[in-house]
């Protein structure tokens, strides 16, 4: 019996970023294939949120930037997938409602690429909860799967960490 069966394996809000954003490289690092700690990008990005001395707190399987009495922060290097990071942020929302915590969610961007605004608001309802909820459940089948999916070129994968990989 694998961990899928027992639903014992737990889907984190990096897992549905990659997942909207690329579904091959969602599959990389849920079968613990990681390029992240080689990538000069990724290395700035973590850079950058100490430098805006997040205060990040671990809840479950999930680590949220920041929290205050209406929202949950989320901080992003840039706005290059935001619909990535918004079901990112509705994830931990989610998360957080399951517990009884109730916030809106926040998106903090950094470098703007493709939007003309720094922050964003998102709030947690019944449709993205159900598009959550589907989103997780294909999460774990394709994680699962024993085939990776194939690559899918893009500008997006210029500067990813799984680029060299995918490109082998």
């Amino acid at each position: 019996m694998n961990l899928f069966e027992t639903n014992e394996y737990k889907i984190t809000g990096t897992l549905v970023n990659y997942y909207i954003h690329c579904k091959r490289q969602c599959w990389l690092f849920g079968n613990k294939i990681n390029m992240e700690d080689n990538s000069e990008l990724v290395k700035i990005g973590r850079a950058l949120h100490e430098e805006k001395e997040t205060q990040e707190i671990q809840i479950d399987n999930i680590k949220i930037d920041k929290i205050s009495d209406e929202y949950l922060t989320e901080i992003k290097k840039s706005d290059a997938d935001l619909e990535a990071c918004r079901y990112q942020l509705l994830f931990y929302l989610k998360k957080l409602k399951n517990k009884g915590i109730i916030r809106k969610g926040k998106l903090e961007i950094l470098e703007k690429v493709k939007t003309s605004k720094k922050t964003h608001i998102f709030e947690l309802n019944e449709k993205n909860e159900d598009e959550l909820k589907n989103i997780e459940s294909e999460i774990k089948q394709l994680i699962f799967s024993e085939t990776v999916p194939s690559v899918e070129k893009s500008k997006k994968c210029n500067k990813c960490a799984y680029n060299s990989y995918c490109n082998i």
